[in-house]
This record gives structure tokens, sequence and C-alpha cells, in this order.
């Protein structure tokens, strides 16, 4: 399967990744169906399109002709099995949880044709751990995309063990033809490349803040001033969810037990607390 059959794509999850995948998806043309169990995710995500392309058009950056397509590209439904029976893509785009993901490509499997690609767009959960409840395991494959999914050119396309050299050839077309600049791993590492190399840095700052040595605002200047980062940690986390962070550590400690993975405590307060970043209005940083 090449690109050139690749037309319909479904989006599994229409949070801030998902609906933004969705939005890159059908400004480049291909027909894009948007799920979330959630309605009031639904609605958001449906909003933003509303409001970001007629602000593009207003500011010379899309032409109208191109907005009025890409409308007309992208539905938004909770109707999963209706977004997924004609799919040629799948992008899945839900909670970093295992189990989660692991019941929906049950799903997906189930719903879409035998030619249908089960790509997941997660940061940390490489596919190997979610193939084995499809009957499609060549087809199985992670496609990472970066926050926010229409700024970031980079996408990860890692090949588990049991992907073809097709299914990743495929996908790296769609990552061009989507406008974006697509990385190929040839092999599944916990973290992918880029969250590797931000992890080691994230780390660091929670520890240093942990351990009072200094504060979120200035372990942020230290690293967008003297490392030339674009925005610090911290920020960054507010950015991508400090929930994500939570999630993502306790999967990993849950998995290897190795106490080292386990969210700190400002993370957990951050957590419990329901300071997520800019989802929530607030985090380390407030959002009004």
């Amino acid at each position: 399967m090449g690109v050139h059959e690749i037309n319909n794509i479904c989006i599994v999850g229409a949070g801030n990744m998902g609906h933004q995948i969705a939005l890159s998806a059908a400004l480049a043309g291909f027909k894009v169906k948007c799920t979330d169990v959630n309605e009031e995710v639904l609605q958001k995500a449906e909003q933003f399109v509303s409001t970001y392309l007629p602000e593009r058009v207003a500011k010379g950056k899309m032409k109208q002709a191109d907005a009025d397509a890409a409308r007309a590209n992208l539905m938004f439904t909770s109707d999963l099995a209706e977004s997924a029976s004609d799919a040629d893509l799948v992008i899945e785009a839900v909670l970093e949880k295992l189990e989660i993901k692991r019941q929906l490509f049950a799903q997906l499997d189930s719903l879409c044709p035998q030619h249908t690609i089960l790509a997941s767009n997660s940061s940390y959960i490489v596919s190997s751990k979610i193939v084995d409840v499809t009957s499609r395991p060549e087809k199985v494959c992670n496609m990472h995309f970066f926050n926010p999914a229409l700024v970031m050119k980079l996408v990860e396309v890692v090949k588990g063990p049991h992907t073809s050299e097709e299914t990743t050839g495929t996908l790296m077309e769609v990552c061009v033809r989507m406008g974006k600049t697509p990385v190929l791993l040839q092999q599944e590492i916990y973290g992918f490349l880029v969250n590797r190399m931000l992890a080691a840095i994230k780390n660091e700052a929670i520890y240093l803040l942990d351990m009072g040595i200094a504060g979120h605002e200035d372990i942020d200047r230290a690293v967008t001033l003297a490392l030339g980062h674009p925005m610090g940690p911290f920020r960054l986390m507010d950015l991508t969810g400090v929930d994500l962070t939570y999630y993502v550590g306790m999967e990993r400690y849950q998995e290897t037990g190795d106490p080292a993975y386990r969210p700190s405590p400002s993370i957990v307060e951050k957590f419990i607390k329901k300071e997520w970043g800019r989802k929530t209005g607030k985090g380390f940083y407030d959002y009004p």
C-alpha cells in the first residue's frame, strides 16, 4: 500500500493532539473523521477548527478556498464504528495508558477493513505492546506527532519487529504529504528519539525543583537562555500536559518496578490538584 491508496483517515481521540493531527490531514487533502467518546471534547475540537481556519484566512496565511476544502474534508463524530469502517489509516491519539490502547486496537481490528494501517501516536508506548490484540501485525506501527501538531514538523515513525517495510514506507509518505518531516526508527526503544533526550533534561529539572535548588521559573530561564531551548521543561510540561507526565511515569514504574520512574512529589501534587497545564488553565504557570 502506498500513499496514493490512503484516502480516508480516522483519528481516534479529539483532544489537543488528535484534533490538530486531524486538521493537518484534512488540510493535506485527506478525508478525515475524528472521533471521541466525550461529546464535550468533540465540541471543543470542532470549535477550534471553526476558529482556526477563518483566523488563518484573515491573516493572509491561507486562501479561503483551501480553508473551505479542509473544513469539508473533516468531520467530528462519536461513532467509532462509522469512522473506522472505511478508514485506510487510523491514528490513535487517546490517553497514554496501555490497557486503554489495547482495548481500542482490538476494537479497531474488528471494525476496520483488512488493508487498514493502525498507527499509535503514543509518545512512549511501543506498538509491540499492542500488536497481539490485532490480526494484522505487519500493519501496526507508531506514528508520533509533536505538540502542537499543526506547527511542529517532525514525526517519528517507529518500526516494530512486526511492522512491514511497506507500512513504514507508506506512513513516511503520508507525513510528507501532510507537510511534515518524518524520521524512521528502525527498531523500538522506550521514548523514541526526542523524548529520550527531553526526558533526561525534564527529570533533572524536576529533581532540582523537588530538592529546593531552584524554582521552576529560574530552571526554565536557565534552559532557555543558556541552552537555547525555545521553552523550559516546566513550560513544556504545561503545554503537553502535566497529567501526561504523570501517566507516562506511572506506566513505566508499573512495568519495571523501578522507583526511579515513579512520578515525583511535584508532579503527583499537580496531578491530584488537576493543575495539568494549559488544558486546565493552571500548571506550573497560570493560563487565565
